[in-house]
């Protein structure tokens, strides 16, 4: 019984994100529990723990006594952060080159092909979280878990926007700009890598098509 309550509420999650990410639901949408429960036909306690699980990943907001809705990306907060992690990722990809090794080539090019699998195989979040881990594993392999850390916050502040509003033409695009930024650092090419990598900010950010028009914020038509 227990495995199928979590079956079903992972169901409900999965519908959910999905039609978040594919931009079905508008940001600051009231999700009722009553009416989920009807459109799922489940009971509203599986409903709430779907919810939690949603709001545990930053996809909705739960407020006390006002209930969930669909969480609203901060645009602005987006571009600052961008903005940092261009100045911290140049001189972290200098520092990389001076310091590179075949393992970290190797552990890199294992990083890239996780990715690929993930875009290809269209799972979202998995994507999102693999794209973005690719920077914290190069901090990572040159042993400086200070940068690291800081990245992986950085990261995560923005990780929001990148699920909503990255399309999967501009994740595939990531994925090869992430094979080009490994042959460059493997070629011990410090200003290749260095432009590449900045370069490849300023395309994630551009990509992310932030005035996306959202058609609904129905709940039984965007999940149908």
């Amino acid at each position: 019984m227990k495995n199928m309550e979590s079956s079903t509420t992972r169901s409900i999650v999965d519908a959910l994100t999905k039609a978040i990410v594919d931009h079905r639901l508008q940001p600051g949408t009231k999700l009722a529990e009553q009416k989920l429960a009807d459109h799922f036909g489940v009971s509203r306690t599986l409903v709430r723990q779907a919810l939690f699980q949603l709001s545990q990943n930053k996809l909705i907001r739960l407020e006390p006594a006002r209930g969930a809705f669909v969480a609203a990306p901060a645009v602005d907060e987006a571009r600052q952060v961008f903005a940092v992690r261009r100045m911290l990722e140049a001189e972290m990809t200098r520092e990389f080159v001076r310091t590179v090794t075949p393992a970290k080539i190797k552990a890199l090019k294992e990083h890239v092909a996780l990715e690929k699998s993930a875009v290809s195989g269209e799972d979202i979040s998995g994507r999102t979280e693999l794209l973005g881990d690719f920077h914290v594993r190069m901090a990572e392999l040159m042993g400086n878990q200070v940068l690291a850390q800081i990245l992986g916050e950085l990261i995560s502040r923005c990780a929001l926007i990148t699920l909503m509003y990255q399309s999967t033409s501009a994740a595939e695009h990531s994925n090869d700009e992430h094979a080009d930024i490994v042959k460059a650092l493997a070629a011990r090419d410090e200003e290749r890598a260095v432009r590449l990598m900045t370069e490849h900010l300023e395309h994630v950010e551009a990509n992310l098509t932030f005035d996306r028009k959202v058609p609904t914020n129905d709940i039984s038509l965007a999940l149908s």
